[in-house]
């Protein structure tokens, strides 16, 4: 029988893929992705599928993993059941989540069905200790199977948790966040549906907040409320089928999505499982990620769901505006014609696309802009960052509205292959120019349609 660390000296051994992205870590078994960020890096707490052999689950420790450009994922730590008040071997362990409050490091962790435990640390990747030596939350305590905690750092700085199966609970944390500081609610939804059809949820809710509204999720589902305890009005899926790219295909698209969603350089994302790889399945599972885009209702728009993933481009294809890494002084909004575009560029705006691939020498990059600013504006594409080597500089006329959008073009000091780019916007006071999209070509050759 091969142990985790002969799992993962396999994992690191193998060849490299020709494209990271989905899966993040390739046919490892790291699944229930979760994902905070702590200090400039991005830290996934996930469990571990123990082999593609497994005939039913068989989840032998808990794993963390680092990142400081969601691309490349490195091994950061293993809680086993024994470090915790399990006190010895456990094949149940169960979906996860890291949060942090004053300078100490607190990961939840689902002990089977019924349990769920918490360890602390004075680092995101351990070692960690058991401060209570027992359960946070009982067995017993409320209606539901006891698993699956997800936390929410609220504005306020209070710490609530939602966990539960099909039913689900949300309790607010003492500040020591390892006690309760009141009794767990029932979530009310208006509406139960998910990946089982109508009248049921799933198992694996989320909460997040933005602008204000707070997001309960289930799989890919969601629902939206004003108030932490809901409650909460169902609003759809953040899968649909005709976004996910046909080697992602599966019979059930919105099965065991188990999703989570975080933010990051002013970008949102969706972390979730996926098991439509060559020889996975039921009990050995992958993790992907995608960006999110929220519609000017606070809506989630669906998302992509591909072999690209995130933070790497394809200067082959379209690249969309607010598919960004960064993002500074500027913001995502609905675009009239349909679809996003990138807002509020001014003097001083700055979006980063890190590892744009497949670049050819000397490429002409074409922006799709729209300014409605009688003195336009000017973008600079400069290498890695707004302090890096000019690249090249574009113009951007007045198109004569912010909805009257036009092709201009900028020829680049480039070579080819892969680059990380970062566009610094120029010009006077106020808003200067929208940004839809940008593709590349070799010189010479056909501008896009």
């Amino acid at each position: 029988m091969l142990c985790a660390m002969t799992t993962l000296a396999v994992f690191f051994a193998a060849p490299e893929r020709a494209v990271a992205g989905n899966p993040i870590v390739d046919n490892v078994g790291l699944t229930d992705p979760h994902i905070v960020i702590y200090g400039g890096q991005a830290f996934l707490y996930g469990t571990h599928d123990f082999s593609p052999h497994n005939k039913g689950f068989k989840m032998e420790d808990w794993w963390v993993w680092s990142s400081s450009d969601l691309v490349n994922w490195k091994h950061a730590g293993t809680l086993k059941p024994e470090q915790t008040y399990l006190k010895k071997p456990f094949i149940d362990c169960w979906a996860t989540f890291g949060a942090s409050k004053n300078g100490k490091y607190y990961w939840y962790f689902s002990a089977g069905r019924n349990d769920i435990g918490v360890v602390v640390s004075d680092s995101p990747t351990g070692p960690w200790k058991d401060p209570l030596g027992k359960a946070l939350i009982a067995r017993g305590l409320t209606p539901t199977q006891q698993r699956d905690p997800d936390i929410l750092m609220d504005d306020d700085g209070k710490a609530y948790m939602v966990y539960g199966t099909f039913g689900y609970f949300i309790v607010r944390l003492n500040d020591d966040m390892i006690s309760l500081a009141e009794k767990p609610r029932p979530v009310k939804l208006d509406r139960k549906f998910g990946p089982y059809g109508e009248g049921k949820t799933d198992d694996k809710p989320s909460l997040h907040k933005r602008n204000g509204k707070y997001y309960l999720s289930w799989s890919s589902f969601y629902a939206m409320s004003d108030q932490v305890y809901g409650p909460y009005v169902y609003k759809g899926s953040v899968i649909d089928p005709g976004k996910v790219a046909p080697e992602f295909q599966i019979k059930n698209i919105y099965h065991d999505r188990h999703g989570n969603f975080f933010t990051w350089h002013n970008q949102w994302y969706y972390a979730c499982n996926d098991k439509s790889q060559p020889g996975r399945g039921e009990h050995y599972r992958d993790s992907i990620l995608s960006y999110v885009h929220f519609r000017d209702n606070g809506d989630m728009a669906p998302v992509r769901i591909d072999r690209m993933g995130v933070g790497q481009y394809d200067a082959a294809a379209r690249i969309e505006a607010e598919d960004f890494f960064d993002l500074e002084n500027g913001e995502v909004r609905e675009r009239s014609g349909g679809g996003f575009e990138v807002r509020g560029l001014r003097d001083g705006s700055r979006l980063v696309y890190p590892n744009v691939k497949n670049l050819p020498k000397d490429a002409v990059v074409t922006f799709f802009v729209a300014s409605g600013n009688p003195a336009g504006g000017t973008i600079e594409v400069r290498d890695g960052s707004a302090n890096g080597a000019l690249l090249g500089s574009c113009p951007v006329p007045d198109t004569g509205g912010w909805d009257k959008y036009q092709k201009v073009d900028c020829p680049l000091k480039i070579e080819p292959g892969t680059k990380s780019l970062c566009l610094v916007v120029k010009g006077g006071k106020a808003e200067l120019l929208r940004l839809d999209a940008m593709s590349f070509r070799a010189p010479g050759s056909l501008p896009p349609k």
